[in-house]
């Protein structure tokens, strides 16, 4: 059973409902994997295999349910996020001021995993706070790309895309305000969806941001057909989740199975504001253009994006006020730069600015409604540059542009994230020297199937050079 770990999601599911191999055979071949990878990467950073045999131990005693939904994983092992909560886990949230912290209970999406019949193995590396698309932080250090372990995983949901990418798990949760699902997804060659708003629950009764819509947890595999199991077993309306959706009547995964093509996608390479390193573009260009072969008419468009950028900082800044305001008033000395920047950015914005964001957005919304009345979706490259050292906090500079913040260079995914649409990053590519480029796709307002549907047609039309799992990398 060795060969465990290079098999797709839903061919461990399908062995597992058959019973040909039992939950506990699923947590042995996945803690081996990390064992021999997770030196190299640093993806998996707390394990919490006793936990997991035990659930194993439950379902194998009490079975599984007579009528499973159709997200049921029969005991798959699964990462989540460290920013997100499990009963008896430690969860720093990446942060030395969580260091030692015991969660109390689980999050939403926690136990609507578990009740899906999914077995938490571990914890997945991520920024401070999830602030920055490089997976490093003073509790355990630098995540690193298993493509090339020189080079950095993006974030903030870094150490489950690695996890992924190595085959440490099948299936990994992570979160998305800039791009946190996105971003790594394309630097690792996995698929990152963000979900719509509610689609996936959040948060635990302590939780007090319950009316975000920005801030989304949802799912990340190795394909899309994985990635829509995985969507499918994270769905679910809850009372102490006010924006939470009901489940949909019709699986994502049947959208994901039908693989079906849009008539007409919305092409381009700076959604007219932001700068592109020369060969992502025309990498992302070439993969746009395949559509072409599936029958989609490919055009050049994009909606207006103008006051996205400023707009988006506001918002985020008034985020971090609300979410950090006793971290900086208690532990100040222990927060990263990073943070601290968006606090302050946050605390000097007059009520003017924060009013005229909101409008902003609303505009945007609507920009993009009209451009969907046109197209089926916007494709866009995921990220403006591939991936760079792990040493590197953050780009200041790309394509001769310079920036005076250290989430500008995120500008394909963050513009996005104020309009509600759910959006993907599916591996399109390879630079010269091996890298990674991810292909975003962007659909309409709660279009989940039918983004999903494009996916896993362009997915079925893509042949790629190198596939995951991989083992790590040093060139």
């Amino acid at each position: 059973m060795t060969e465990l770990w290079q098999k797709t999601a839903r061919e461990m599911v399908d062995l597992l409902a058959k019973g040909e191999i039992r939950p506990k055979e699923a947590i042995d071949a996945a803690a081996e994997r990390i064992a021999a990878t997770n030196g190299a990467v640093n993806a998996m950073v707390t394990l919490c295999l006793e936990r997991a045999y035990a659930a194993a131990a439950r379902i194998e005693t009490e079975g599984h349910p007579e009528q499973p939904g159709p997200g049921y994983l029969y005991g798959l092992p699964v990462s989540i996020k460290d920013l997100h909560h499990v009963e008896g886990v430690l969860c720093t949230q990446g942060s030395p001021i969580y260091a030692d912290h015991i969660s109390v209970e689980s999050d939403l999406e926690v136990r609507t995993l578990e009740a899906n019949g999914a077995i938490v193995i571990g914890k997945s590396n991520t920024p401070e706070f999830g602030a920055g698309a490089n997976t490093f932080n003073e509790v355990f250090g630098a995540t690193r790309n298993p493509w090339d372990t020189r080079m950095n995983a993006g974030g903030s949901s870094g150490g489950a895309a690695v996890n992924l990418a190595t085959g440490q798990t099948w299936l990994a949760t992570g979160s998305d305000l800039g791009g946190s699902l996105r971003i790594p997804g394309a630097f690792n060659s996995i698929v990152g969806f963000r979900p719509s708003p509610g689609r996936c629950p959040r948060g635990t009764s302590a939780s007090l941001n319950l009316f975000d819509d920005m801030s989304v947890v949802g799912p990340m595999a190795r394909n899309v057909g994985d990635v829509a199991l995985m969507l499918d077993a994270m769905v679910g309306q809850y009372a102490r989740d006010p924006i939470s959706l009901p489940v949909p009547n019709v699986p994502f995964q049947a959208a994901a199975q039908a693989a079906t093509p849009p008539k007409r996608i919305g092409w381009s390479a700076s959604m007219g504001v932001a700068p592109v390193e020369p060969e992502v573009a025309e990498i992302c260009a070439a993969a746009a253009q395949s559509f072409a072969a599936l029958g989609t008419a490919v055009e050049e468009a994009c909606p207006d994006f103008t006051g996205a950028q400023k707009m988006f900082q506001t918002l985020r800044g008034v985020s971090f006020v609300g979410g950090h305001r006793k971290h900086m008033a208690e532990n100040r000395d222990q927060l990263k730069p990073e943070v601290i920047w968006n606090y302050e950015h946050g605390l000097a914005l007059s009520i003017e600015e924060v009013a005229d964001a909101k409008q902003v957005r609303g505009r945007l919304q609507q920009n993009m409604c009209d451009f969907f009345e046109t197209y089926d979706l916007l494709v866009t490259p995921t990220v403006m540059t591939p991936t760079f050292p792990v040493e590197i906090r953050y780009l200041d500079e790309v394509a001769g542009v310079k920036f005076d913040n250290y989430v500008d260079w995120l500008m394909h995914t963050f513009i996005v994230t104020p309009t509600g649409c759910p959006a993907v990053s599916l591996p399109c590519g390879f630079t010269k020297d091996g890298l990674p480029v991810g292909l975003q796709l962007v659909a309409p307002p709660r279009g989940e199937a039918a983004l999903l549907a494009a996916a896993a047609a362009f997915e079925a039309n893509c042949d790629l050079q190198w596939r995951t799992p991989i083992d790590p990398r040093t060139k």
